[in-house]
């Protein structure tokens, strides 16, 4: 099956009223994460449904949260233009409500995350972390020196994104990259947790201050409006001051030494 454009506005319709059929389960996900396809006006396409009867509780998190924050994350994204989560809704569904997430169709030959040897690092690669594999081998934590996957740092560090697995960075067969699994976020504590620590202390490029200045500007106006039935007021002001604390010290963050800086696992 054919994925949509998910530029495309009619995808947040289909998503919002189109009727779900549930086909599979990831098995592998820490809450219930069900697959299946979600059609209307004779368009059909894959989907992702996250029902928040299937969240497991969590000690940092507010329960029955997550899918709210997927949503929310969905709209800082697009908000400040950087475009790096696929179409979110929140919406009833036949387990009840839920995040739905327009599936993304991947381009499997392009690896923008991945652990090697030290010796294996590709030219211009970002280096994380050095460790030692299952055989007691050095291995390395590398990314891709790519503007897309930067433009998702970004947005990582605004979103307080505490789950960034390289698992959770897909490269799309449109060209685009993106991030899934976005229920960790926009806590009003500092929780961000990333493979994408390889910019630390670089300055932010006039295009990322641009976007954090747009962004900045639309939770004055209608942004904030949008973001309230999914995260809290205070949630809303620690975004705000996450943006204001960027544009006033434009480099990528260090990490803030509270907690683990990378997520495990890691991928």
């Amino acid at each position: 099956m054919a994925g949509p454009d998910l530029r495309d506005p009619a995808v947040l319709d289909v998503l919002r009223r189109g009727r779900i059929e549930v086909t599979g389960r990831m098995v592998a996900a820490s809450n219930a994460t069900l697959v299946g396809t979600v059609s209307a006006a004779g368009c059909t396409f894959e989907c992702v449904y996250k029902p928040v009867r299937g969240e497991r509780p969590l000690w940092d998190f507010p329960d029955g949260t997550l899918a709210g924050r997927e949503v929310a994350s969905y709209l800082v994204s697009e908000a400040g233009g950087f475009g790096v989560v696929p179409p979110t809704v929140l919406r009833d569904g036949p387990f009840g409500p839920g995040m739905v997430q327009a599936w993304v169709d991947t381009e499997t030959t392009d690896d923008l995350v991945d652990v090697c040897a030290p010796k294996e690092v590709k030219r211009g690669w970002k280096r994380v972390l050095r460790a030692r594999d299952d055989d007691g081998a050095p291995a390395v934590l590398v990314h891709s020196d790519d503007q897309r996957l930067r433009a998702m740092a970004v947005f990582d560090v605004v979103a307080n994104n505490a789950d960034r697995k390289g698992g959770h960075v897909l490269a799309g067969d449109d060209g685009r990259v993106y991030g899934v699994d976005h229920g960790l976020t926009m806590h009003t504590e500092d929780k961000l947790r990333t493979v994408l620590w390889g910019w630390v202390g670089e300055e932010l490029t006039e295009v990322e201050i641009e976007r954090l200045s747009v962004l900045r500007a639309q939770l004055e106006g209608p942004l904030a409006e949008e973001l309230g039935p999914h995260i809290t007021l205070s949630e809303i002001r620690a975004l705000t001051e996450r943006v204001d604390l960027m544009l006033a010290v434009p480099l990528f963050p260090e990490p803030s030494g509270y907690g683990p800086a990378i997520p495990w696992p890691a991928f």
